[in-house]
């Protein structure tokens, strides 16, 4: 008898022929599944920067004639966000208001890109006289412009605007784009710097008075000119005046303009919608008079 017969009963009979001392059977290896390396961690996105956006572009002084470089935003590098009821556009990531000035570092002709090209010799002229023989030579070294060294560049393409004797027109755009760029250096400003409420009220104040300047200079040329004016076709003209009217409290003027623009069969639906806006925004004002 085997030594191990008698399991029968427990179920085990299979075990009474076995022989003790055969060798071993190498049981099937339980297959461990390979174990995976770690998938790599993803690369950080890298930060954006603004002067990802920029670039030195070069250009000749209608002036001096001498050549020299500035910073420009890369086409179709920022990404518009949205408008303001003035029509300021936001964009994500970068102000590319501080970057529309064209300034020559060794006369000072400073200008709107705009209005880089086509200055007339008697402009030409005027600046050199005006402009050029107090002009201390200035250079802007960093990869960005600074929301000062914007306001900066728009002060000296306004001097330059009055020195030349530009149209309405030229100067008023100068002055909506320099209080375009300050409203967008207020809501850039550090809540926590110990002057904040200071710096933050002055800028906005500042704001204000390009922004009147622009308001005046375009109802000017909207009386003296023939659209389009500053690229921008009679009824976003129209809308604009209207919008910078409401800023400054003059709702007569604003509501003609809206009025008109509403029974413009050829106003656009984006335009209507704008336009329906800042006629609520007429009367919310009015009511509370």
């Amino acid at each position: 008898m085997g030594l191990l017969s008698g399991l029968n009963g427990l179920g085990l009979g299979n075990f009474e022929d076995m022989d003790l001392y055969a060798p071993p059977v190498k049981d099937e290896e339980e297959e461990i599944p390979e174990e995976k390396p770690a998938a790599p961690a993803k690369p950080a996105a890298p930060e954006i920067k603004e002067s990802d956006y920029v670039f030195e572009k070069s250009y000749t002084c209608p002036v001096c004639n001498k050549e020299f470089k500035a910073l420009t935003v890369k086409a179709n590098r920022a990404r518009l966000t949205g408008t303001d009821r003035d029509l300021r556009p936001r964009y994500e990531n970068i102000e590319p208001l501080k970057y529309d000035v064209v300034m020559c570092p060794t006369c000072g002709c400073a200008s709107i890109t705009r209005y880089w090209q086509g200055i007339t010799d008697a402009q030409r002229k005027r600046i050199k006289e005006g402009i050029s023989v107090n002009f201390v030579s200035k250079k802007y070294t960093d990869d960005t412009y600074s929301f000062d060294q914007a306001l900066e560049r728009y002060q000296m393409a306004l001097a330059n605007a009055m020195v030349k004797q530009a149209k309405p027109a030229e100067k008023a755009y100068i002055c909506l784009r320099a209080g375009w760029t300050l409203r967008s250096r207020a809501e850039n400003l550090d809540p926590d710097a110990a002057d904040y409420q200071e710096e933050y009220e002055r800028t906005r104040t500042m704001e204000r008075d390009f922004l009147e300047n622009a308001l005046e200079g375009f109802v000017t040329a909207r009386a003296t000119d023939t659209p389009p004016i500053c690229g921008m076709d009679d009824m976003t003209l129209d809308y604009l005046i209207a919008a910078l009217s409401v800023e400054f409290g003059k709702y007569e003027q604003a509501a003609k303009l809206v009025g008109s623009l509403l029974t413009n069969r050829n106003i656009s639906s984006r335009m209507k919608n704008k336009t329906l806006e800042l006629k609520d925004d007429i009367l919310k004002a009015t009511r509370k008079k």
